[in-house]
């Protein structure tokens, strides 16, 4: 069920005590280190799930001071480690930073997505990558195929539905139900937060890929496609059978100038 109580009209007071970072990782032992590193200069607070990895990766981060690590015993998905990090982070601010593990993301835009926070009212905040015509081409055809599909389920005409660099708002996220526990909790999320009203802002950001054979990706184009039909098929299910939610895919704020 999705509550209709969260609510988007409570002031945004941008305090540092306001905002928490989540880092969902797994297996990626050589990059996620140097996120953390970057992440932490922003003096707040950093919270890193490990989703059940089997390389080096918590040995190369447990001696980094002034950072939460939460575990899975086992592999559960991007979107169960992303809930598993927000609803630690609930208990310390009202937002969470998130960002991938893997250094496609710079943490140094971090200042830049808190500073699109509407300054009343509550919002996604998306960071827009800027520079994918290096990225693989699975990559490219993903975020269009999403991009259309989340709109179709009733969100916002997006131009990077896919993208990991956000901001949650957590008290109104973590009361959407979101059913998805693997890639698709980012796609569902924005469609199940358009239908109660809640507007996703994107906003530019940089992007890093790296070569051929270095990057770390456990993004599967097959197995992943098909999940992400099933979860599309679900909401579009779901609106169209719901008359309320009928021409709910126009909450977008337009970025701030």
């Amino acid at each position: 069920m999705i509550r209709s109580d969260a609510g988007c009209d409570r002031p945004v007071q941008k305090c540092a005590g306001h905002f928490a970072v989540v880092i969902p990782v797994y297996n990626h032992g050589t990059t996620v280190a140097a996120v953390i590193r970057k992440a932490l200069r922003y003096d707040l607070p950093v919270i890193v799930v490990d989703d059940g990895s089997t390389d080096e990766t918590y040995p190369s981060i447990q001696s980094i001071p002034g950072i939460r690590i939460l575990r899975h015993s086992r592999n559960r998905g991007k979107g169960a480690a992303l809930v598993t990090g927000m609803r630690e982070a609930a208990g310390i601010a009202r937002w969470a930073v998130c960002l991938d593990a893997d250094g496609q993301h710079d943490p140094n835009d971090i200042g830049t997505l808190l500073a699109a926070i509407p300054a009343t009212g509550c919002a996604i905040i998306i960071g827009k990558r800027v520079g994918m015509e290096t990225a693989p081409w699975t990559s490219r055809f993903g975020r269009k195929f999403s991009n259309f599909w989340v709109w179709v389920s009733g969100a916002a005409r997006l131009s990077d539905s896919q993208s990991g660099f956000r901001v949650y708002p957590l008290p109104e996220v973590l009361h959407l139900d979101i059913r998805s526990g693997r890639y698709q909790y980012e796609l569902e999320v924005l469609a199940k937060a358009a239908w109660l009203g809640i507007p996703t802002i994107e906003i530019p950001v940089s992007v890093t890929y790296a070569p051929a054979g270095r990057r770390i990706s456990h993004f599967r184009p097959w197995r992943d496609f098909c999940r992400n039909t099933q979860t599309f098929s679900r909401l579009i299910t779901r609106r169209v059978f719901s008359p309320r939610l009928w021409g709910r895919n126009r909450n977008t704020f337009p970025p701030p100038r």
